[in-house]
């Protein structure tokens, strides 16, 4: 593993502290190398949107409410769109079955999980769905593109954690995108994505404000 791959992995793994400055040289003690390569995969990181350089350290890079209200609604025509594409190749033949099979075990995961309590494989696994939906677009940029976003909304999210209020509903919604997609019908693909995303986006909304109003 190399040291960016280290790194990453730390930051995505919830191991740099969320409001903290951490120093270059303490990373390069804890892995055991020189600061120069830490240096260099820190600089990648920020690339990412990951952290922010801060003299000679980093701090996490988080995206507040409004931030994250905006990355879901940019996601939902992003990913309605790849939907869409990946219905049309199911319907022309160009998906084979075991990837749609595949998304359905996702699906059912990510609400077994979520039931379980066990919320930090619950987010991966809802997260590997919807990447493996937007794969069935078979577009390289988009599938890129909609990683980075998540690994924002991975970071973004993780300290305010909590049980959805709402996990017979997600789980309908992932179900309305299987239909979709599985039948090649690609204007309900998109459709079906971008409620999913925006109702996501409207229960964070609404995270906030009950939050706000809890004395």
């Amino acid at each position: 593993m190399t040291v960016y791959e280290s790194l990453r992995a730390m930051v995505m793994g919830g191991d740099i502290p969320e409001h903290e400055r951490v120093a270059e040289s303490q990373l390069a003690a804890r892995l055991g190398v020189s600061r120069t390569p830490v240096r260099e995969a820190l600089q990648r990181l920020e690339g990412d949107g990951l952290v922010r350089a801060q003299g000679r350290g980093v701090r996490l890079r988080t995206l507040g409410t409004d931030e994250l209200a905006h990355l879901h609604a940019a996601r939902a025509g992003l990913e309605g769109w790849a939907a869409a594409e990946a219905a049309r190749r199911v319907a022309s033949g160009e998906v084979a079955p075991a990837r749609l099979a595949g998304l359905e075990q996702l699906a059912e995961e990510t609400h077994r999980l979520t039931l379980s309590g066990d919320l930090g494989r619950a987010v991966e696994a809802n997260r590997a769905f919807h990447e493996a939906v937007a794969a069935l677009a078979d577009n390289p940029v988009i599938s890129s593109t909609l990683a980075q976003w998540w690994d924002q909304i991975v970071i973004s999210t993780r300290r305010s954690l909590h049980a959805p209020e709402r996990p017979q509903a997600v789980h309908d919604e992932h179900g309305a995108i299987l239909r979709a997609v599985g039948s090649g019908d690609a204007d309900a693909a998109r459709a079906a994505v971008e409620t999913h995303a925006l109702a996501t986006r409207d229960a964070l909304d609404e995270h906030r404000t009950e939050t706000r109003r809890t004395p």
